[in-house]
Formats: structure tokens, sequence, C-alpha cells
């Protein structure tokens, strides 16, 4: 799915908005240089007030005008976790490339690979973020799963071409049967399965698939 309709579909939102051109060239201005993906996305979504309603922080433009820390990474960073304690992010010597891989650390000396390129991660990230601000959820909010409720999974749902490495020491996977709900399948050593939707109608499709999966 296109990274703009599907902030659309899942965070339930008919008008994105981006940064300024102005805002933009700050950054480009302090690192020398912005993916093309990345300057796509904050030029055209990533100022979108309920994409930033979520667990964990998308770095804004001005946040690099103010936080020093920031500009003096050897990564431009993309998303903080809601402690500061995981960060993922680009490193500098790629960010000529078009579309380069995002990294993930937890202590800014030791980056592993989190995803193959930033579209991949916009993908992940905003499909992992989503889940915890749906209206439509399970009571209890995560559950374990075995193997063979993962297999039910992935028998009645479609895989996403995405996922996440390293977040939050989970490598994570995603599926749906429609692009208004969302299953986020952590696997951290156990499996932990977060989902729900943005419409009570795809939740009750999502249902008809995880109803009775997990333990809470």
């Amino acid at each position: 799915m296109e990274i703009m309709e599907m902030i659309r579909q899942l965070y339930s939102v008919e008008e994105l908005q981006g940064y300024t051109e102005d805002e933009i060239a700050f950054v480009k201005d302090c690192f020398g240089a912005l993916p093309g993906t990345v300057e796509e996305f904050w030029r055209r979504a990533a100022r979108t007030e309920a994409i930033h309603r979520v667990q964990d922080f998308w770095t804004e433009p001005e946040m690099f005008r103010k936080q020093e820390r920031l500009r003096d990474s050897n990564y431009l960073i993309l998303l903080i976790e809601n402690q500061g304690c995981c960060r993922a992010g680009i490193r500098i010597s790629d960010l000529l490339e078009e579309d380069p891989p995002v990294y993930v650390t937890f202590n800014e000396r030791v980056w592993t690979l989190c995803a193959e390129s930033v579209s991949e991660f916009l993908q992940a990230a905003l499909a992992y973020e989503a889940i915890f601000e749906f209206p439509y959820q399970p009571e209890e909010f995560l559950f374990w799963f075995t193997e063979e409720e993962l297999e039910t999974v992935q028998s009645g749902l479609n895989k996403m071409p995405f996922e996440l490495h390293g977040w939050c020491h989970a490598d994570m996977s995603f599926y749906n049967s429609a692009p208004d709900h969302m299953v986020a399948v952590m696997d951290c050593g156990d499996l932990q399965v977060l989902y729900g939707a943005a419409s009570e109608e795809s939740y009750q499709k999502l249902m008809t698939v995880m109803e009775g999966l997990g333990e809470a």
C-alpha cells in the first residue's frame, strides 16, 4: 500500500499535513543531504497530527533545531521510543541514497539493521504505531501466541511486505485482510501479538480470524 494512503486508512484522516520547505531545508543543511523518501514523507504527511498521537515519537524538523544531540549524531534519527531507550535512524553516510536502510540502537554505539529501506521502515512503523490508537481493540491489549495460533493468523490473513527488526528487542511482522486494521506479531523469543482496527466493521472482520486466539 502506498504510504500516504496507508496513513489515511489506518489513522482515519482525510487530509495529510507536511512540513514547510524551510523546515525541511534546515535539517538538510545540518546533514548535507536528505534521502528522497524522507523528504517526501516530511513534505506530504509527517506533520499530520494523528500520527503523533501514538506510543513513540516521530522526529520533527524543529527538534533538530532545538536539540544539539540530534544534530551531532552519526545517524539521522527518525523515531524515538517513548522512554528514549530505543532509536531508529539512517547512517549519515547513506543520506545521499534515495531510499537507504534504517538502523536501530539502544546505546548509540551499536546499531543493527531495522529495515532494508526507509520506505519499508515507514510502512512498518506506521502500522505498529497505529495499533496503539485504534478505537477498536480487544479488552486485553497484548497476547501471548503459540506457534499453532500464529499459523492460524498466517493462513487467515495477508502478510504485509514490510517488517521491523530489533525495535524494542523484537522482530515484527504484520498481517491484515483490510486496509484499516492491523495485526503486529512480535518475536521476542516468545510471540507477542497486538491488533485492532480503525472501524467497527473492520474489527469484526478481523475477529473472524483472531477470536479466541492467544493468552492475555
